[in-house]
């Protein structure tokens, strides 16, 4: 062998040998990983062992947390259902059913990182469009559908949809799309001939050959019935249908150049979503609606629903998950302080920090895990109950189903264990922390001081909450102000969860001698007790300051805008008469007829719809929904005074020209001069200038533009009202029954006093009964909690109930030394959650009407604290007979 093989060889080997150790050090770390996770796994199951056998031996400790979760998980898996229901349910088509695609025109506003607004009329598109529809290969018709709303006028009042709403009129030549045939008669061929479905033929008393009375607007015409049609294969659920000519329908509409939305007829055996993509290209500017999808094409109401479930999920679901963590946090810290024995003697037997965390984990793991997977069967059914209750306030129409998947359900249980699991590590920190020599004096008695990091946060929250309540609507222009104001409550509830014992040793300074005689044995104990143990009193008081808190901060914010809408609708009106409508509004020229009726002075065309703001904040483009009115303002201030600030409405011409309130202005940092964007009801951008700015934005609308422009950009293009004042010197009487003689010929008009109007602004919308909806959950869900916690805070003393009977206090004794502690406590949670609530009911009422005096209906205040008082006193003086029930001698040896 040469001396290069020999060297070689000699390589070879070191490679060999360096490979092999490479190979060893790389297996050995594979075991070691190996190893280190079987140990882990171990520990893991070790941990969930003792965790039950611990749970088994004090299922009473931790019920009250397995409840907290339970309920916990049961609210927010049903706002997960609504909010899963906004993104995937529907109701089914109806007209279009036959139409393999719908187009139509976009329906939302656009908003980068935020949800689109929905507009609240419906957005029509340029009938030009139909032709660039059919001309894509594979569209063996494109088919136009106009629709208008009407009403038929019988003998004994009027006939529409199933739901008492108009009905809806078309062109015959849309039939194909349901499609619709005709059961009896013929299709209509002249402009007086109708076609009625057989159903709103039934409803009206109509057949073929009759003459049928409809109303469009308030204007009623005579039409001549030529047949009766059916929709193939189903009904008509959410709808009626009247088929008129296509001509005559499209003059109906009042804008003959537009339409509803586009119905496709595919060829057979088309992709259809290749022909989908195939009409985006074409017409790029419209949406085009697939499968389940085509029922919002055909129904607004739809669009506007999800949209609505949408915020409503994501801000209250939001909202409850703060509240159901910090709950559940106070609940398990009450726990874990109840155990204080247990887990200071296994500090003292030698349990590191890291094995107590660890045990304490386990133990919320499976609490959590149990608590919030049963608790999504009552989320089901609770959120069947808000579909019911949505439904009762008509939020959301009555078909419109809920989507019961999985998801939902499994976010429930995840955060809920998250909290579970952050809500025992907080509680565990401190017993974790203890020295062994130090455990088992300190459990005995409860150390005075809080945690300088509690304490700091708890300190910096209050000015925090302070400032968001009254300084914000000092410095802060618009709603937004008031909206800051409103969620300072949450910072103050957060403040008073960490300071709480520093605040319950104070109200027990204070409140103590004057609700408890100290000569009293009983009253001394009670106060003693109180002051000795804040700790587990603050825990099991939170959720009681948290529910008055919540529920006077909720409540009274709402009846403060209410109160002052309703102030601003009744101090706006100056009219002696309101027109209004019992079927789909006024006719445009109706207001010009009364212009002409003896002693009338003004008469003001009122036409309501909702608008879109658009403005940037902190470079960020943001939106605002408000309220709409276009008026006449020739006249206006003998009809309406809308409080001006700045400005004259007598400048409002034309869509370059708007009036704005002061709210909003502030919101939109507009003054008078400045170009605002906005988008109409149906979504027409206009960019009008300010030229006024006034006061009553709350009860007559944030913006007012002239009557023209609102009225040609709603689906209707009729009035909302007509307001009508007396000239001077003219019979205000005399003029009631004039008012009423000139609309005698329109039977769906009516003539009413100024109230009217004024009830018509309340009903306009139902979020106040939503909110009311939403708040009794909440506070459904604080007052569980405040029970649970009262009753786990005192049937744990039963050690020291039997303890004081020992050495001589009697039974009476014991339970008047609890309703002293009660009372202290009751006292305290109102006060405190009371003063909690007033910043921000103050902030409230600043921000919207400039005033600190918020509205606070002196029955529903009461009611919050007498049903606090309630709770209170009964969960602690039920759970205090139940602790006695034992006799001491067995009960101080008994185990926890």
């Amino acid at each position: 062998m040469s001396r290069r093989e020999r060297k070689q060889e000699r390589e070879d080997g070191r490679k060999q040998a360096k490979q092999a150790a490479k190979d060893g050090r790389k297996a050995d770390r594979k075991r070691a990983r190996q190893d280190k996770r079987a140990h882990r796994r171990g520990r893991r199951r070790r941990d969930l062992a003792l965790a039950w056998t611990t749970i088994k031996g004090r299922r009473g400790g931790f019920a009250a947390a397995f409840i907290a979760v339970l309920f916990g998980s049961a609210v927010i898996c049903a706002c997960g259902i609504l909010l899963e229901s906004a993104q995937s349910s529907g109701v089914p088509t109806e007209r279009y059913h036959g139409a393999a695609l719908v187009v139509g025109a976009q329906q939302d506003l656009p908003v980068e990182g935020d949800i689109n607004p929905r507009f609240a009329e419906r957005a029509t598109l340029p009938a030009d469009r139909v032709g660039a529809i059919a001309g894509v290969p594979g569209v063996t018709a494109a088919i136009p559908d106009t629709t208008v709303a009407l009403t038929v006028v019988t003998d004994n009042g009027t006939a529409g949809a199933p739901d008492g709403s108009p009905a809806l009129g078309h062109g015959w030549g849309s039939a194909p799309l349901g499609p619709f045939t005709t059961t009896q008669g013929r299709a209509p061929t002249g402009p007086d001939d109708v076609v009625l479905d057989t159903a709103l033929a039934d409803r009206a008393g109509a057949g073929v050959g009759s003459d049928v009375r409809l109303a469009v607007g308030s204007r009623v015409s005579t039409f001549h019935v030529t047949g009766l049609a059916a929709l193939s294969g189903a009904g008509l659920d959410r709808q009626a249908a009247a088929f008129f000519t296509d001509d005559r329908a499209r003059q109906l509409t009042g804008h003959p150049d537009r339409v509803a939305a586009v119905g496709v007829l595919a060829a057979p055996d088309t992709d259809l979503d290749e022909l989908a993509d195939a009409i985006r290209a074409a017409v790029p500017e419209l949406v085009v609606y697939a499968d389940a999808d085509r029922a919002e094409a055909e129904f607004l109401d739809i669009g506007q629903t999800r949209s609505a479930l949408t915020e409503l999920a994501l801000a209250f679901g939001g909202s409850m998950v703060v509240v159901i963590m910090l709950v559940v946090a106070s609940t398990l810290a009450l726990s874990v302080r109840q155990r204080m024995r247990e887990l200071a003697l296994l500090r003292a037997i030698g349990a590191t920090p890291k094995q107590v965390l660890g045990m304490i984990a386990a133990e919320t793991t499976v609490v959590g895990v149990a608590g919030a997977v049963i608790g999504v069967i009552p989320g089901i059914a609770l959120a069947s109950l808000f579909q019911h209750a949505f439904t009762l306030f008509g939020a959301i129409p009555p078909d419109f189903e809920l989507s019961y998947g999985p998801l939902p359900l499994l976010a429930a249980v995840v955060l809920c264990v998250i909290g579970a699991r952050l809500g025992g590590w907080l509680a565990a920190r401190r017993a974790a922390k203890v020295k062994p020599v130090e455990a088992l004096s300190d459990a005995a008695v409860e150390p005075p001081e809080l945690g300088w990091l509690r304490l700091a946060f708890g300190w910096l929250l209050i000015p925090a909450g302070l400032a968001a309540a009254i300084v914000l609507p000092l410095v802060l222009p618009g709603e937004s102000a008031a909206e800051g104001a409103a969620s300072s409550a949450f910072l103050l509830v957060f403040a008073i969860a960490l300071l709480g014992p520093r605040l319950l040793v104070g109200a027990v300074a204070l409140l103590g001698p004057r609700l408890n005689r100290a000569s009293d044995v009983s009253g001394f104990l009670a106060t003693a007790n109180a002051r000795a143990n804040s700790r587990r009193l603050a825990a099991a008081t939170t959720p009681l300051i948290m529910g008055i808190t919540l529920a006077a901060a909720q409540l009274f914010s709402a009846t403060t805008a209410d109160a002052a809408a309703q102030e601003q609708a009744e101090a706006g009106l100056r009219a002696d008469y309101t027109i209004t409508s019992s079927s789909s509004g006024i006719s445009a020229d109706v207001a010009a007829e009364l212009r002409g009726v003896d002693g009338v002075g003004t008469v003001t065309p009122v036409v309501r719809s909702q608008a879109i703001a658009m403005f940037l904040s902190d470079d960020s483009p943001q939106y605002r929904p408000y309220a709409v009115q276009g008026v006449d303002p020739a006249g206006i201030d003998r009809t309406m005074d809308l409080g001006v600030l700045h400005g004259d409405l007598g400048q409002l011409r034309d869509d370059s020209t708007v009036a704005l309130s002061r709210l909003a202005a502030g919101t939109l940092d507009a003054s008078i001069g400045s170009t605002v964007e906005i988008h109409l009801g149906d979504g027409t951008q206009i960019k009008p200038k300010v030229v006024a700015l006034y006061e009553k934005g709350l009860g007559l609308g944030d913006v007012t533009l002239p009557h023209k422009v609102v009225l040609d950009h709603t689906t209707n293009h009729v009035d909302t009202s007509v307001l009508v004042s007396a000239a001077s010197g003219a019979d205000v009487a005399a003029l009631g029954d004039a008012l009423r003689a000139a609309v005698s010929g329109s039977p769906t008009l009516r003539v009413d006093d100024r109230s009217a109007f004024i009830a018509a602004r309340g009903e306009e919308s139902g979020d106040s009964a939503i909110g009311l909806v939403l708040n009794g959950v909440l506070l459904g869900y604080l007052a569980i909690i405040v029970v649970n916690t009262l009753v786990m805070a005192t049937v744990s003393r039963f050690r020291e109930f039997a303890l004081l009977q020992l050495i001589g206090a009697t039974r009476e004794q014991v339970r008047a030394m609890m309703r002293g502690e009660t009372k202290v406590i009751v006292a305290a949670a109102i006060i405190t959650g009371s003063l909690a609530a007033l910043p921000s009911l103050i902030g409230t009422a600043l921000g919207l009407t400039g005033s600190l005096v918020p509205s606070i209906p002196p029955l529903t205040y009461l009611a919050i604290v007498l049903a606090a008082a309630l709770l209170g006193w009964s969960a602690i003086m039920v759970s205090t007979r139940i602790a006695m029930r034992p006799l001491p001698v067995e009960a101080i040896g008994g185990r926890e």
